[in-house]
């Protein structure tokens, strides 16, 4: 590991040197709280340096992101935890058609977002857009290291994207990934009922699924958006979503949502066994805007199970002050009122800003049932005495019967920077 370290940083310090400019965010986080068990309670002081930087040179460009943490209060197991998030080098705008990147990235889709190894390739030629990637699950905490079982972890997504008509965006994805999980040894009985080590050995799981999506837009007018996901393992429907907003009548707009999905379950895998029920969720809301800082919100939803129903209404207030919202969930998803307040404003040119949030809520399973609450609050506040330089402190209250009287703080020191070498 440590070779490996010097390595890169070697590499990151040539990659500076001979880079034309240099950009980045440096980040300093201490959260402090309280943990109970049964007998005691332990105080925990974690700690957060976290480095984003870009060196780029022309139409190259190395970036990375990473995070080093720590608790100086307890001991921890795997503590300090150094992780990787992004390391990749990449190349945009190539001859006016390719941009390619290779390390450790992150890659965004419907069906298995989250960070990788590998390599992408995106190929724009007019309104046409193609983009490949081929890696693997990377190790646990984002360890600097490379999945060893690389055949069983890897993950391959390609979607091309068509742009040719007017106000509307096509795309055909494909996704396969696969998941292995580690053997481990357990204690089992053998058949004299005595305790003997057993081997657990899992099979690798797999995700496969072929999707399309087609979105309409027109500028302040209409804008409609709708997927459809099917599962090439099961040789079923996945999920089936349609989002739309109608913004034509003055100071008015209206929004509607429908979404079924099925449960994703991966090949292989023992919950493919069981009986489960898949869900229609449908919500309609609308919107007036008062005045430019005012505006008004409702909606509400209903969700069909397999052989029940759930409601959910939210009423709210937008303002330049801040937000006050209320929501109401009855049936098979349970009783809830919800309110919370939220106030920021920025004084002084944005050089501070106080920020107030409240929340109280209370719910039960069923209408049988003993009624719980919570009330939560954060206060804090931003100081940005240069535009290069914040400082954030936070405090966060919890209470209910399982958490009583949980407080947290948070500061937090953020840092950016900028330079033409």
């Amino acid at each position: 590991m440590k070779k490996k370290l010097i390595v890169l940083l070697f590499f990151l310090l040539q990659t500076i040197i001979s880079s034309q400019n240099l950009n980045g965010r440096f980040s300093s986080s201490i959260y402090s709280f309280e943990r109970h068990d049964v007998s005691d309670s332990y105080n925990y002081l974690r700690t957060f340096q976290s480095l984003a930087l870009n060196a780029k040179y022309g139409q190259f460009a190395l970036k990375t992101r990473l995070n080093y943490e720590m608790d100086v209060a307890q001991e921890l197991v795997n503590d300090p935890k150094l992780r990787f998030y992004n390391l990749y080098l990449e190349g945009r705008n190539l001859y006016n058609i390719l941009t390619f990147k290779v390390g450790r990235m992150s890659l965004f889709n419907y069906v298995s977002s989250g960070t990788y190894d590998g390599g992408n390739v995106i190929l724009n030629y007019s309104d046409y857009k193609l983009d490949l990637f081929y890696g693997a699950n990377v190790p646990a905490y984002q360890k600097l290291e490379i999945a060893s079982d690389w055949a069983n972890n890897y993950i391959f997504s390609g979607k091309f994207d068509i742009n040719a008509l007017d106000n509307f965006r096509i795309g055909l994805s494909y996704v396969d990934k696969n998941y292995s999980t580690e053997a481990y040894e357990t204690i089992r009985l053998d058949e004299n009922f005595d305790p003997i080590k057993y081997l657990i050995q899992s099979c690798s799981n797999q995700f496969k699924f072929a999707s399309a999506d087609v979105s309409y837009n027109l500028e302040n007018a209409l804008n409609v958006y709708t997927r459809y996901d099917f599962d090439l393992n099961f040789k079923t429907t996945s999920r089936f979503e349609l989002n739309g907003r109608y913004d034509q009548i003055e100071n008015w707009g209206f929004n509607i949502y429908y979404n079924y999905r099925a449960p994703q379950i991966r090949y292989n895998s023992i919950f493919a066994v069981f009986d489960y029920g898949n869900t229609h969720e449908i919500e309609a809301g609308a919107d007036y805007k008062i005045s430019p800082t005012f505006t008004v919100t409702g909606k509400f939803g209903n969700v069909i199970y397999k052989d029940d129903n759930s409601q959910r209404a939210t009423i709210g207030i937008n303002t330049q002050f801040g937000s006050l919202s209320y929501r109401k969930t009855f049936g098979y998803a349970g009783e809830l009122d919800a309110l919370s307040i939220y106030t920021a404003r920025s004084f002084f040119d944005g050089f501070i800003t106080p920020s107030i949030g409240l929340g109280y809520t209370i719910y039960k399973l069923n209408e049988e049932d003993e009624a719980n609450n919570i009330v939560s609050l954060l206060a804090g506040c931003n100081v940005r005495p240069w535009n290069v330089l914040s400082f954030d402190l936070q405090g966060q209250y919890f209470n209910n019967k399982i958490y009583q009287n949980d407080f947290r703080i948070l500061f937090k020191l953020n840092y950016w920077f900028n330079v033409n070498l």
